[in-house]
């Protein structure tokens, strides 16, 4: 197991500024995920740790030892690329001790960590056949394979399990967990899929254009997040935003209101932003959240546009007119609801919708979380 600790981190490819001042604890034994848009640097941080791209200032220590100038064979990594990345024309067995054929260990050395490597991951019987004959999870098995071989300080994997299908990812999602208690190593972990991310994580870090938005355990993010940018992109359906204009603030808690529709009192922090009564600010909530209800006064009238069936629960995309969306999107607010709604719900349905205010989240005008943060439950 390794410490990882990246100080001041900035990456420059030309005048493009692609990693700007990351800052990141990695302890011994944690499941780190990267997660992001593309082009955010999660990718690039990867593989300035593994030694693949080099750095413009700032440092990176594995286990107490500056290896911000070392190559990347110096530094007690192993890495578990997209592509696999495998040899055809070698066997499971060859490729998986191919790293230490070249580190020119003795043959009894590699047959056994090829063996203890095999067993972990269950390539015992496959260990003759070449690429070509295996799955696509049994090939990304053996390219972990040939990670865990080595014995390496620290795994990196950059987006693993992307080339799978969906029933694989799964399996492969359990598997990897699975690894990473068995084995107690030092992961990090680069993903696309908020489901990894959410599954595997001892803690999720959120990359935002070059920069580090916010770093947690799973479900603080989901229920906490810093900012606007967090908010919308952990979860999925994404978070709903909604424009509102404050009103009063009394004894910790923000009246906000719709403009010609209801109003909601949100709890906010102690620290709030210097902001003038009438400021526009965005209410948030997650789809999950909103409910059904018979029309009344506390509710908001909308128009179903489509409906997702997906068994145990149904996704709607609604049209609420009392309810204009952020300015970061357009036009009349089309609100996102997952509902366990037995009845069957149609496409041109009106509905009435119930906010409530124990769920709501409230963002000022530059995009930092100021509703007071909730608990999480584990």
């Amino acid at each position: 197991m390794a410490h990882v600790e990246l100080a001041n981190v900035d990456k420059y490819y030309g005048h493009y500024h692609a990693l700007r001042g990351i800052d990141l604890s990695v302890d011994k034994g944690e499941f780190i995920v990267m997660v992001g848009p593309s082009g955010c640097g999660k990718s690039t941080t990867l593989k300035t740790i593994a030694g693949l791209e080099s750095i413009s200032s700032g440092r990176i220590v594995i286990n107490g030892r500056d290896v911000t100038r070392e190559e990347p064979g110096d530094r007690g990594i192993a890495m578990v690329f997209q592509s696999y990345a495998l040899y055809p024309h070698m066997t499971v067995a060859e490729n998986m001790g191919f790293g230490l054929r070249m580190q020119k260990r003795p043959k009894a050395e590699i047959d056994q960590a090829v063996l203890r490597a095999a067993e972990i991951l269950r390539l015992t019987d496959q260990l003759d056949k070449r690429p070509k004959a295996l799955s696509g999870g049994q090939r990304q098995r053996v390219a972990i394979g040939r990670a865990i071989t080595r014995s390496p300080e620290v795994f990196l994997f950059d987006e693993p399990l992307s080339n799978l299908d969906a029933a694989l990812r799964t399996q492969m999602r359990v598997e990897l967990s699975t690894l990473h208690e068995r084995l107690g190593s030092t992961m990090i972990y680069v993903t696309h899929d908020q489901v990894e991310a959410m599954t595997m994580a001892s803690r999720i870090v959120v990359f935002n254009k070059g920069i580090v938005e916010q770093v947690g355990a799973p479900l603080e993010l989901y229920a906490n997040p810093v900012n606007l940018f967090v908010a919308g992109f952990l979860g999925a359906p994404r978070m709903n935003f909604v424009s509102v204009r404050l009103g009063r603030i009394v004894d910790g808690t923000a009246e906000v209101a719709v403009d010609g529709g209801p109003t909601f009192q949100v709890p906010v922090v102690a620290d709030l932003p210097t902001m003038p009564p009438g400021a526009t600010l965005t209410l948030g909530i997650r789809p999950e959240n909103i409910v059904l209800r018979p029309a009344s006064a506390g509710t908001v009238p909308a128009t179903i546009r489509l409906v997702e069936q997906l068994g145990r629960e149904t996704i709607l995309y609604v049209d609420a007119g009392l309810l204009k969306a952020s300015s970061s999107e357009s036009g009349t607010a089309n609100l996102t609801v997952q509902t366990a709604e037995p009845r069957p719900l149609h496409t041109g349905e009106a509905i009435h919708l119930s906010l409530p205010e124990n769920a709501l989240f409230l963002f000022a005008p530059d995009g930092r979380r100021i509703s007071r943060a909730r608990p999480v439950f584990s």
